[in-house]
């Protein structure tokens, strides 16, 4: 089964970055059949960007992140999203991708399941 999960708000400030990862985490260990990709759009692209200091015990999407591509998922970022926030030239999560809204259309169809947080 593929599962897309797309994610608009910012990694900190509410917990729709931290749910929808979970979650996809959660999949990956229970579901083990399930392909799981992630596409992040408007602020949710800065949760590629490395080098995140959380708290001790606090949630970290960049780790979050990483266990998610360890586990065979994959992730992109809106291309035109990166832009409009300087992030184009910056160095990102390894294993994450610059895309486009093409791909997330090809996904999205392609996708038995799309979530969006």
């Amino acid at each position: 089964m593929k599962t897309l999960f797309i994610i608009n708000d910012a990694p900190y400030g509410s917990e729709k970055a931290y749910n929808a990862l979970r979650l996809a985490m959660a999949l990956q260990k229970d579901a083990l059949s399930s392909e799981v990709r992630v596409f992040l759009l408007a602020d949710a692209v800065t949760a590629a960007l490395p080098m995140q200091g959380t708290p001790q015990g606090y949630y970290n999407i960049e780790r979050m992140l990483k266990g998610v591509i360890t586990k065979g998922g994959v992730v992109k970022l809106c291309g035109t999203c990166c832009e409009a926030r300087g992030l184009k030239e910056m160095a990102l999560v390894p294993g994450v991708e610059f895309s486009t809204m093409a791909q997330l259309a090809a996904w999205t169809a392609e996708s038995d399941k799309v979530l969006v947080f």
